[in-house]
């Protein structure tokens, strides 16, 4: 047989062969007189055999491995870790059908937001929210917590709706605060309201995770966002809950302990006359 016929008998493409051949999975054949390759039955078996192995999922170099082992017990391992993934497969894709589902509920219901989909947890915390007026910071502050629930790790993610929902009750407030500054200068009197109002609110431990210096990342493109008065009360607010953190933690200097214990001596000692 020539490659195109055991192709077609087998159900592959010449191409595909000829790429077993490359990586190693099939033999080269021997070759005519005239340099065209002359494929037998055990090539075909081989061949039939690549093909199985590969539709159930496993990659060429996996089948390599298993072709290489007469014994098949190469075969049982990579059959084992195959059935993992696809048990691993099998459960995400269980979680995303839950996760459709409450999409579609919503969605039919009209209560689908622009920004979904969205987590559970995000989810949540924009229904505590509730009807805000009409803020520009309200929707830049959508968008953000829209983009971190999407990049966040679960457990960063789930921990800082958690951090936020404590926060929700004065969300109208705080983008009022935040709105009245979009077209004041950094030094208005209305940036250190803003501040001192955001600072109260802002956890500790949230604080405590923007870095001091620029970092060209997100939490830079997301000041550069903001009008200049808006950044700057958010940046002192970041000061003020830092400090706050700082001072809650420091140990008064007259209830540290000594590093070394020290000896105790008499205050007055006695010698013996001479």
């Amino acid at each position: 047989m020539r490659i195109g016929e055991i192709a077609a008998l087998v159900g592959v493409t010449p191409r595909a062969v000829r790429h077993y051949h490359h990586r190693g999975l099939l033999p080269e054949p021997v070759r005519r007189s005239n340099g065209y390759r002359e494929y037998g039955i055990r090539d075909a078996v081989l061949l039939a055999r690549v093909r199985r192995l590969t539709e159930l999922g496993l990659g060429l170099d996996e089948v390599r491995d298993v072709l290489a082992d007469d014994e098949g017990r190469e075969l049982v391992e990579v059959l084992q870790e195959l059935d993992q993934d696809l048990a691993r497969q099998e459960a995400l894709v269980r979680e995303r059908r839950q996760r459709l589902a409450v999409l579609l509920a919503e969605a039919r219901d009209g209560r689908l937001t622009a920004e979904a989909p969205l987590s559970p947890q995000l989810t949540e915390l924009l229904a505590g929210l509730g009807e805000l007026p009409d803020s520009p910071m309200a929707a830049k502050d959508r968008e953000m917590l829209a983009l971190l629930d999407t990049v966040a790790p679960e457990a960063e993610r789930v921990l800082l709706m958690e951090t936020l929902r404590g926060m929700a009750e004065h969300a109208g407030e705080m983008y009022g605060l935040l709105d009245a500054l979009a077209d004041k200068e950094p030094d208005d009197p209305g940036v250190a309201r803003a501040a001192a109002a955001l600072a109260a609110l802002l956890p500790d431990d949230l604080a405590a995770q923007f870095p001091d210096q620029p970092d060209d990342g997100l939490t830079d493109a997301v000041f550069a966002d903001l009008a200049p008065a808006q950044s700057t009360a958010v940046r002192r607010a970041i000061e003020l809950a830092k400090h706050r953190h700082l001072t809650k933690h420091r140990q008064p200097a007259k209830n540290r302990q000594p590093a070394k214990d020290q000896e105790e001596t008499p205050s007055h000692r006695q010698e013996d006359p001479s």
